[in-house]
């Protein structure tokens, strides 16, 4: 059976690890692969100590992601309803539907803040009426809006 050793990886490797992690790997791998293309050191207290400074470093930025997105989400709820202005046919039917570009654009106009429409989820749109949408701005933070289509 062969032994194994552990590594500190530079970078993050697909089905192995993030960056700074220490993995145990096969010596063969590591010495053909992983160490040629810089992507894992051989573990030693030096690397050990560079690696939680790293991982350390990169806990803060993700907590300084969050905090913004938790207040980008604020500001975003305290909006309350946005109207976005549709052409009507009969029995309150609009032509078309309401996109997520519409809500970011709606958005955009109200707020000055400029969203990615991909991170906008709202239900089917095909009536005059008030519906709920999400903006994912984060992970782990989401923000709920209220918009109300009316008749233009």
């Amino acid at each position: 059976m062969a032994k194994r050793i552990s590594v500190v990886l530079n970078q993050t490797v697909s089905k192995l690890g993030i960056v700074g992690e220490v993995v145990e790997v096969a010596p063969g791998y590591a010495r053909n692969f992983l160490f040629p293309r810089d992507l894992a050191q051989p573990v030693t207290p030096a690397v050990l100590k560079v690696a939680e400074f790293r991982r350390a470093k990169e806990e803060a930025r993700l907590a300084a992601l969050k905090a913004e997105a938790e207040a980008r989400k604020a500001a975003l709820e305290a909006l309350g309803t946005l109207s976005i202005a549709k052409q009507v046919g009969e029995e309150e039917a609009i032509f078309g539907t309401v996109t997520n570009g519409d809500v970011a654009d709606a958005i955009q106009a109200k707020t000055g803040q400029e969203l990615d429409r991909r991170s906008i989820t709202l239900p089917e749109v095909h009536q005059l009426g008030t519906y709920s949408v999400q903006v994912k701005l984060h992970p782990e933070v989401v923000a709920e809006l209220t918009i109300d289509v009316v008749a233009q």
